[in-house]
């Protein structure tokens, strides 16, 4: 079954007549009936029945027609949207991060977006995940990419994986070699942690509190790169996500459990506005390399001999 077989059938059903159908599609009338005949022969059944120039649907008929004509509406919707694609080729995207994906995540993102829009400006801003929020409902945002809000308010939000948490220390730290700690033990471990302000600091508290420990935070600081950076200098330690730690950091990851601290990454956008192609390209594009991230959640990189 072709395309065409379902535009001619439907041209048909929508004329009832073969003369005005085929004059319709712009093809002569023994090829519009060859067409259907071809179709009918295919599906194994009648859908119109011929009685001279006078055509009706069969029950058969009447039946394909509905999910005939839904086919064919989704298809032009499609090339629709390919068209309005092709068209809009230069513009402004606007998104709004929280620290953890700019280290990787939203590079590979942007990389990918430029090769397809390559005269769009793509502004981004990181910001914490209220302000992302407040951002997309005064329209000053396109997209964010954050973590779930507590109060999603007027905003959809797409979860895009399960992100688990580690703890981050150099590699000289008495935790390095450990396979796994568990949440009680850094009860008065020297720290490094974002402020209490972002919301997965108050995540991380609360998992804290519930195990009954109480880390020492000698620092705190409000972006991802210098704490790594503090980690891999010193004896603090720090609990961040995996993938948020580049291969050269020079930190040892160590899986935390009992609680095992976890977020939701996903996107965020204004519920009552249109996404443009750009955003929907972008989005498509965050999707896929979620879901190879997603892959990569299980597997924590293992310490250098």
């Amino acid at each position: 079954m072709e395309l065409r077989h379902l535009r001619y059938f439907s041209a048909l059903a929508g004329s009832l007549n073969f003369t005005r159908a085929a004059e319709r599609l712009h093809v002569t009338q023994s090829t519009l009936s060859h067409q259907i005949k071809q179709l009918e022969d295919e599906l194994g059944t009648r859908l119109v029945d011929r009685a001279g120039k006078r055509v009706a649907l069969t029950e058969a008929g009447e039946a394909f027609l509905h999910h005939a004509t839904l086919a064919l509406q989704e298809i032009d919707r499609g090339l629709g949207a390919l068209r309005e694609d092709s068209q809009e080729t230069a513009g402004e995207l606007r998104i709004g991060s929280t620290p953890t994906f700019n280290m990787g995540f939203i590079p590979d993102c942007i990389a990918s977006f430029h090769q397809r829009y390559p005269r769009y400006r793509v502004v981004v801003e990181e910001l914490a995940a209220d302000v992302i929020a407040s951002r997309l409902q005064q329209g000053l945002l396109d997209l964010g990419i954050a973590y779930r809000p507590a109060l999603p308010g007027s905003l959809q939000f797409e979860p895009l994986y399960n992100e688990e948490m580690v703890l981050a220390v150099s590699e000289n730290h008495p935790l390095a070699r450990r396979k796994r700690v568990r949440m009680v033990e850094l009860h008065r471990l020297p720290m490094v942690m974002l402020p209490a302000s972002f919301a997965t600091r108050q995540m991380l508290d609360e998992c804290l509190r519930s195990c009954g420990a109480e880390p020492h935070v000698v620092v705190e600081m409000n972006a991802l790169a210098p704490i790594m950076g503090l980690v891999a200098k010193t004896q603090l330690a720090s609990i961040i996500a995996a993938n948020a730690v580049p291969t050269d950091a020079g930190v040892r990851l160590v899986r935390l459990e009992s609680p095992t601290p976890s977020r939701t990454p996903g996107m965020l956008w204004s519920l009552p506005m249109r996404p443009s192609p750009a955003v929907r390209a972008f989005s498509g594009i965050v999707r896929k390399i979620a879901f190879r991230t997603s892959l990569l959640e299980h597997s924590i990189r293992k310490p250098k001999p």
